[in-house]
């Protein structure tokens, strides 16, 4: 909806520059040249962070069947399962420790890796007054389980237990193999390949002694396949307390003797030093050479807005907004400010002055001259397109007078 020129709408014109604009905002072309030196800097040190870290990684992590390791080939997920269960299980890892831990004897001593003990050790775990769950072909295998031998090995996969042992029977298929195992007269034997069983379970004595071919079932990779999780349980949990040997962690070491270096020990001092200091460098450099936001600039608007294109384009959004009372009260405050001097009147001059003195000056009823200029609002389109030429009319009469 357009009202007109400015002196029949009474909207106030904007401004025309007085010749110039500051531009304060800084461009995303200004702030990129200004920090990429930064971001540069800021890459190259983090490349070279992390490839410290993966160089000097520790090569001992991954520790098989270790209760303590949540990696792959760990057993931390059976120890949760078995202490999940009301089973107890310690973790040892020397033979002092598992006698310690074996106390009354009424518990299982699982042997995994066993390759760190000594004869005197191994031959002190051998007596020890509890069940033994050998793991694979161990250099002890004789010792820990007297009659079992093994000289093949199979394919790890999925086998059905194939025997009458009930701890298998109930578990069902598991991922065994590994060593193929020859077990002594009366011994149960599950799990078989095709050339012998890779679980074997006899008793000596009072104990049960048990050799699997393969831990993997237990890993925490394969304990939630088929039926390793149970099988695992079974083997394991039937004593109230689990002593589950496990090598020490120990920090690599050359032949003579001397901890293995690893590779940032085996670059100079000088070169660290060099390096410390070429980065120090770049980053003042970054730091003197970076652009920074300078003084404020000047610059010429591009276009001048005219005054009349500005009352069109706030009456064209008054219109598509409907603000009918914003365009109204527009108008009415433009005639009083307009016709306030011509009547004589001080600004400060309240409403039933400026109406008396109107009506007098042009004739027109009082009460048509206060609804136009304190009246409600128009309800249409038309009211204001008629409040807008009375206004005129007033005005251009009171000009004239």
């Amino acid at each position: 909806m357009s009202l007109g020129t400015a002196r029949e709408t009474g909207l106030a014109p904007a401004p025309a520059p007085a010749g110039g604009q500051s531009s304060t905002s800084p461009t995303a072309r200004s702030l990129w040249r200004a920090g990429r030196g930064v971001l540069l800097v800021a890459l190259i040190v983090l490349v070279g962070a992390v490839g410290v870290a993966l160089l000097s990684g520790r090569p001992g992590e991954g520790r098989p069947l270790d209760p303590a390791d949540t990696s792959l080939s760990g057993g931390r997920a059976l120890a949760q399962l078995l202490r999940a269960h009301g089973v107890r299980v310690t973790r040892v890892t020397s033979a002092a420790e598992a006698l310690t831990a074996a106390g009354s004897g009424d518990g299982t001593l699982l042997l995994g890796d066993t390759s760190f003990l000594t004869d005197e050790d191994a031959a002190r775990l051998a007596v020890m007054p509890v069940d033994r769950l050998v793991i694979g072909s161990q250099p002890y295998l004789k010792l820990f389980a007297p009659g079992v031998t093994s000289t093949k090995t199979a394919r790890s996969r999925s086998r059905e237990p194939r025997c009458g042992l009930p701890a298998a029977t109930r578990a069902g298929s598991a991922y065994l193999g590994g060593a193929v195992l020859n077990a002594p007269a009366g011994a149960a034997r599950c799990y078989p390949s095709g050339d012998g069983p890779t679980l074997v379970r006899y008793s000596a004595g009072p104990w049960t002694v048990t050799v699997v071919g393969s831990g993997d079932f237990m890993s925490n990779l394969r304990l939630a396949e088929d039926g390793n999780a149970a099988l695992a349980l079974n083997l394991t949990g039937a004593k109230p307390s689990v002593i589950w040997l496990t090598a020490p962690e120990v920090v690599p070491r050359t032949p003579g003797g001397q901890r293995a270096q690893s590779f940032y020990d085996l670059v100079p001092a000088g070169v660290k030093w060099g390096v410390a200091q070429l980065v120090l460098a770049v980053v003042l450099l970054a730091l003197w050479q970076g652009r920074r936001l300078g003084p404020v600039v000047t610059e010429r608007l591009p276009v001048v807005v005219r005054a009349a294109e500005t009352v069109e384009g706030r009456a064209r959004l008054y219109r598509a907004r409907r603000a009918r009372d914003r365009a109204a009260a527009a108008l009415r405050a433009g005639f009083i400010d307009r016709i306030t001097p011509r009547l004589g009147l001080p600004s400060a001059a309240g409403p039933d002055a400026k109406v008396g003195a109107i009506a007098e000056r042009t004739g027109q009823a009082a009460m048509h001259v206060g609804s136009a200029l304190y009246g409600p609002p128009p309800a249409d389109e038309a009211g204001l397109i008629a409040l807008a030429a009375y206004l005129d009319m007033l005005e251009r009469q009171v000009r004239e007078s």
